[in-house]
């Protein structure tokens, strides 16, 4: 049988086993209630850690967005965000079906919005345009390769976008943190929502976090009930956030060096992409290539998993469960590679 290296997604991570002791150990409660007190204590850490108000635990990043923009936006109300981002093009029209909301969107190829674009859209408003009601960012930007955005740059949006909501999608946020130097509250600072992920890089099973005022989240619990988040005993989940957050954070820079040596092994491979293997910054590489489906699949058949999140787009990603001995592998593998049809 054919070794296979995962490179599909930060999401294939297993829960390590100190997750796995601290869920067997969970204090529970019903969290419809508010009586789950691992759920309590890890949504009050969060909060803490990124420096807002309150926090909700819901089951995905994905349910954590849209919980967002149900809560800052009405009926009819524009959105504007990258062309590039995850609440864009990879949560499946969830935004217009669950709030009845339309997309602006602006180039963010770079990982950062373009801020003449985001204000033209506005000032739009002028000319019979519908109302912007919230601006979108991700930080780290998938897309463009797990770009860091630099926190200048969000406090520059903040500030222009006249006092309308953001919402920082921040599913990877941590490896943000880490590439950066930069604090999670430094990043959250000029949002008024936040959300990450535990089940990526941070190798938690299940559950995402929402944080922002208080009131804000009062309304994002109700959403959340709407949307079938609620997960009673869900502490058994939580438990394995609270090692995530105290465990996992330092070592997403491991990943971060992984992949940079993956960067330069894809870039040597496929000279036609002309990708920059210096643009991996955090744990994703992402690079264009014509026959990028093709490539993707005859690589997953001699072992070396990847995915494309484009038809030209292919996507390799670092994780906790990727070690030094992976890499020699895909090494190898890439050396004498030769895609079937050129």
């Amino acid at each position: 049988m054919t070794r296979r290296v995962n490179l599909r997604s930060d999401t294939v991570t297993q829960p390590t086993p100190a997750m796995r002791e601290a869920i067997a150990a969970a204090v529970v409660g019903d969290d419809g209630f508010g009586e789950d007190p691992t759920i309590n204590e890890l949504e009050t850490r969060f909060a803490r850690l990124v420096g807002k108000e309150a926090a909700v635990f819901v089951p995905t990043g994905v349910m954590g967005n849209q919980i967002a923009i149900r809560v800052l936006t009405g009926p009819g109300d524009m959105v504007v965000a990258g062309r590039e981002t995850h609440v864009v093009g990879f949560e499946m029209g969830a935004a217009a079906r669950n709030s009845s909301v339309q997309f602006a969107v602006v180039d963010d190829s770079t990982g950062t919005l373009a801020l003449r674009e985001v204000l033209d859209i506005i000032d739009a408003e002028e000319d019979h345009h519908p109302h912007v009601a919230m601006v979108a960012v991700e930080n780290t930007h998938m897309a463009s390769g797990g770009t860091p955005i630099d926190v200048v740059d969000l406090v520059a949006l903040a500030g222009a976008i006249g006092g309308r909501p953001m919402h920082l999608d921040g599913a990877r946020l941590f490896n943000a943190v880490v590439a950066s130097g930069t604090s999670a509250a430094q990043f959250a600072a000029p949002a008024t929502t936040v959300m990450c992920c535990l089940s990526k890089g941070l190798c938690a099973p299940v559950g995402s976090l929402l944080a922002g005022p208080a009131d804000i989240m009062e309304r994002a619990r109700v959403e959340r009930k709407r949307l079938g988040g609620g997960m009673r005993q869900g502490g058994f989940l939580a438990a394995a956030g609270l090692v995530a957050l105290d465990t996992m954070i330092d070592r997403l820079s491991e990943d971060h060096i992984r992949a940079r040596q993956l960067a330069v092994l894809f870039a040597d491979t496929f000279p036609e992409a002309e990708y920059d293997p210096t643009t991996c910054r955090t744990n994703i590489v992402a690079f264009n290539h014509p026959q990028a489906r093709q490539i993707v699949a005859e690589l997953g058949a001699l072992g070396v998993w990847g995915d494309t999140i484009g038809p030209r787009r292919a996507r390799f990603v670092t994780h906790a469960d990727i070690d030094d001995d992976d890499l020699a592998f895909v090494a190898g593998v890439l050396a004498r590679f030769k895609p079937s049809v050129h």
